[in-house]
């Protein structure tokens, strides 16, 4: 029996209960600062029919956002998630109000349990988190692999500041003997890079009988298995490898939740998008907007339009240059409005075209196209979708990550395809606009120089 999974499932239920009771006190609380300590008679009522509404409606927005899922998760993503999930709540209220007639909840009182419901949440969920992590604890991983992928997995845990895990073993030959002599001293045992598949089926059997957690790395054979359709034809049971693309009916409905989305979000941002103009106009010579060639679906080129933020001549002076995190050629209103993503903005007019969509893989230029997908085969599975403002990648990538990394985040997105997973990844793609160093990555003098010597006396290395 696994008692972790159990006092999870309970931690989350008991979270998600006392939750819906301080949702309810924020709510009180709401009416007392709006009456000023007096509630009439006729609100008191209101309440009252309507507590337990309120708390069916905080349970599943809390749910369906995640909010007390706290693995791998920052405190960042809490304040995030605790926010959204009241002014969902709050707005909830308002609609329950107005379909069941209680005139008695004014929208002022809505209004302040925005206030007085996000500060009550943060301090309660802060709780649920801190307790959460403390009776957890610390996860020590086993890393299982060839020597340059588990390197790199070792950085990864290593240089973020993961203060959830810990690398403490690795083993780098004699994979399934030595699984089974260290997988006892671990809590997760994380296979990446290519492993012998008769070696790697029995430390899956081994690991399944220890009931032990198993991580693996997004190989593209790994990948395939995502998302299978599960069918039977009298006694043979079959697995459906579902295919890298979207279906027809999502594929409607997802453009058509472009174009609405788009439309609003142009009009929303029109006062930004000309001050910005104005701004850049101002800054140095040269057009306001910045035109490439980009590819989308069906490997199909467009011009990508943005705000420019470079020098008008930059491109060439160097020629074709991947993003990176530094790059001099960025005018000084050019820092400002990549640092807040402004310079994307204009992509909503692609969006409304029909050559982007608002979530997808990032659009790559024709020259790094050819380069990538000679290295990588797999890489034209990505323009199986229209490409994205933000994406996948964008959102639980880094912007250092090398873009074969960012190729399995996207063919996980594909894979994974739902409208409410790109509603998931718009409200993510909100909160790192604020949270500039989750999206920052591993520095490139890190990722080049840390070696073998540097990890010798922080962990166990069984070569």
């Amino acid at each position: 029996m696994n008692n972790r999974y159990e006092w999870n499932t309970l931690l989350k239920l008991g979270a998600v209960t006392f939750g819906s009771i301080v949702a309810l006190v924020s709510v009180y609380l709401s009416f007392v600062v709006k009456f000023s300590g007096v509630i009439p008679d006729k609100n008191i009522v209101a309440l009252h029919q309507s507590w337990l509404w309120i708390i069916l409606g905080f349970i599943v927005i809390n749910l369906l956002f995640g909010t007390y899922i706290f693995y791998n998760k920052s405190k960042t993503d809490l304040l995030y998630f605790t926010l959204l999930s009241q002014i969902v709540l709050s707005v909830y209220i308002m609609a329950l109000t107005h379909a069941a007639n209680w005139d008695m909840f004014a929208r002022s009182v809505v209004l302040w349990n925005v206030l007085i419901g996000t500060i009550l949440m943060f301090c309660y969920n802060m709780s649920v988190y801190w307790l959460y992590h403390r009776l957890r604890g610390q996860k020590k991983i086993l890393v299982v692999g060839q020597p340059e992928r588990v390197l790199e997995a070792v950085r990864n845990f290593d240089c973020m500041g993961n203060k959830r895990h810990r690398v403490t073993h690795v083993i780098l030959s004699n994979y399934y003997r030595n699984v089974q002599k260290w997988a006892e001293a671990v809590d997760i045992v994380y296979l990446t890079g290519y492993i012998e598949e008769n070696e790697r089926l029995k430390i899956y059997e081994f690991l399944m009988k220890k009931n032990t957690k198993l991580f693996i790395s997004t190989e593209f054979e790994n990948l395939m298995m995502v998302n299978p359709n599960i069918m039977s034809f009298e006694d043979e049971s079959i697995i459906e490898v579902s295919p890298f693309k979207i279906s027809a009916e999502d594929a409607l409905i997802k453009r058509l939740v472009d174009i609405i989305v788009a439309l609003v979000l142009i009009i929303i941002t029109a006062p930004i998008m000309l001050v910005t103009m104005i701004a850049i106009k101002l800054d140095s010579p040269g057009p306001v907007f910045y035109k490439q060639e980009r590819v989308t679906l069906g490997h199909r080129p467009f011009n990508i339009l943005k705000f420019r933020s470079m020098g008008a001549t930059a491109e060439k002076d160097t020629g074709p240059v991947l993003a990176a995190a530094v790059d001099n050629r960025v005018t000084r209103v050019g820092k400002v409005i990549r640092s807040l993503r402004i310079d994307e903005l204009p992509q909503l007019f692609n969006v409304l075209v029909g050559d982007m969509s608002l979530v997808g893989p990032r659009p790559e230029r024709p020259f790094f196209v050819s380069q990538f997908q000679e290295q990588n085969p797999y890489y034209a599975l990505r323009h199986h979708v229209r490409a994205g403002i933000t994406g996948y990648a964008q959102v639980y990538g880094k912007y250092s990550t090398d873009f074969n990394n960012k190729l399995n985040f996207d063919l996980l997105y594909i894979k994974n395809y739902s409208l409410a997973f790109d509603f998931k990844l718009l409200f993510q793609t909100v909160k790192i606009l604020f949270d500039k160093v989750s999206s920052r990555g591993l520095d490139e003098t890190t990722i080049k120089t840390a070696k073998w010597q540097d990890y010798r006396d922080k962990m166990i290395i069984i070569e």
